[in-house]
């Protein structure tokens, strides 16, 4: 049974491995040091949001960040999905579901009015994941600065 647990400074080390991974998926950079020190500092202001640890059978097989943020548009408390992964051994034995379930639970029990999330086009199997759990594709782009 997958299990969620909140990240501890104990863990910072397996969940940078994990994102190294993830991002290497589409070729983003990454810096471990720099990453692990911004872990440290997301922890210790949970106003922020918070980072979870999937694990099954007691090893962590993956991660989740949720991030916190306050929109006038959609209506109050938003939970952005900033970043869930799987670990490829891992995958097709319904963490990603359960990973959604809790998630869900999660917005509902901290009053979330809603849950965003991106979403790289050529990753098939998280769109099919996130459309079976009801998500819907929104009419704007995603743009950044700088």
């Amino acid at each position: 049974m997958t299990h969620f647990e909140l990240l501890s400074k104990e863990n910072i080390p397996a969940i940078v491995n994990h994102m190294v991974d993830f991002y290497a998926i589409d070729g983003y950079p990454i810096n471990k040091e720099l990453t692990t020190d911004l872990f440290h500092q997301f922890i210790e202001k949970p106003h922020l949001g918070k980072c979870f640890a999937l694990k099954l059978n007691n090893e962590i097989c993956g991660y989740t960040i949720l991030i916190q943020f306050f929109s006038f548009e959609m209506s109050g408390n938003i939970l952005l999905l900033d970043e869930l992964y799987i670990s490829d051994k891992f995958r097709g034995q319904g963490i990603g579901k359960a990973a959604m379930s809790f998630i869900k639970q999660y917005a509902l029990e901290n009053d979330f009015k809603k849950i965003v999330l991106e979403v790289e086009p050529h990753n098939s199997k998280a769109i099919q994941l996130y459309e079976k759990e009801q998500f819907k594709k929104h009419k704007r782009d995603l743009m950044l600065f700088p």
